[in-house]
């Protein structure tokens, strides 16, 4: 089957701290929940099918979310975990089902008003305006809730977007690229993110800072879906895990039960 398919455990997250990244979290800071279930649901996906004009994408996908959580979706490409998030902010042609949002149905909202039940979205081709600044994009979608982090707190947390303010989106790197996607969502006052591929196609480097940002968000009480076929990347950030297959979740489960489910990975993910 080719290369075995192992976890990277990021051993330096838990050891360093790239001080350009800011300070990390005191040990004093008031913790979220921890994730279990005494945590609150903020995302609950009932039976839901999604299609794009005629064709039927989704096949009836359950799964959920709680408060604090890192929930990663796994799966091959074209096995639905774009369209799922596109499917919970609205952003496909025609969905059946339940999405509720902090309890709220949300199945029949227009896309900004799902965004303002508190969800950012990253898609995966980012979305960053050539023509607009560092600064100009990092300032352009809307504060959708109270609470969203100053501008000064996102430099700290990713200086090179500090130094590249009044540079074209056009001339950032593609790390640069990502780290605006993900910066510019945190100042609308989201707390649940959805981060779609957001490792993909970047140094390892890159990477690696990536992941240190969504354990200091997820520190900060952040709640994140993140969709990824890198295993390596997802398996040490997330809490629990959904595998899809033609448009359904096969799999679930979670941090602990990770080393028993490397088999059925390998099959899944075709590594």
């Amino acid at each position: 089957m080719g290369q075995t398919l192992r976890p990277n455990p990021h051993p330096s997250l838990q050891q360093t701290q790239d001080p350009s990244w800011g300070p990390a979290p005191s040990d004093d800071a008031s913790s979220p929940p921890a994730p279990g279930t005494s945590a609150r649901e903020l995302l609950r996906l009932t039976d839901l099918h999604a299609w794009y004009g005629e064709s039927h994408v989704l096949h009836g996908v359950n799964l959920s979310v709680r408060e604090g959580e890192v929930v990663s979706l796994l799966g091959r490409n074209g096995a639905g975990r774009t369209t799922t998030l596109r499917a919970i902010m609205g952003l496909v042609g025609r969905r059946r089902g339940s999405i509720r949002v902090c309890g709220q149905e949300a199945i029949g909202l227009a896309p900004h008003q799902v965004a303002r039940l508190g969800l950012g979205y990253c898609p995966e081709e980012r979305g960053i305006f050539a023509s607009l600044s560092t600064q100009e994009n990092l300032l352009l979608p809307p504060v959708i809730a109270p609470g969203g982090m100053p501008v000064a707190e996102i430099h700290a947390m990713f200086p090179n977007l500090a130094e590249r303010a009044n540079s074209p989106g056009s001339r950032l790197s593609g790390g640069e690229q990502q780290m605006l996607a993900v910066a510019r969502i945190l100042r609308t006052g989201a707390r649940l993110l959805l981060l779609d591929e957001i490792s993909e196609g970047l140094a390892p480097v890159i990477v690696q800072k990536l992941a240190e940002v969504i354990l200091r968000l997820k520190a900060r009480g952040y709640t994140t879906l993140l969709v990824e076929q890198n295993f390596r990347f997802a398996a040490p950030l997330a809490d629990r895990f959904y595998v899809m297959e033609r448009g359904a979740i096969v799999r679930e489960f979670r941090q602990d039960e990770l080393q028993a489910n490397l088999g059925m990975l390998q099959e899944f993910l075709g590594v």
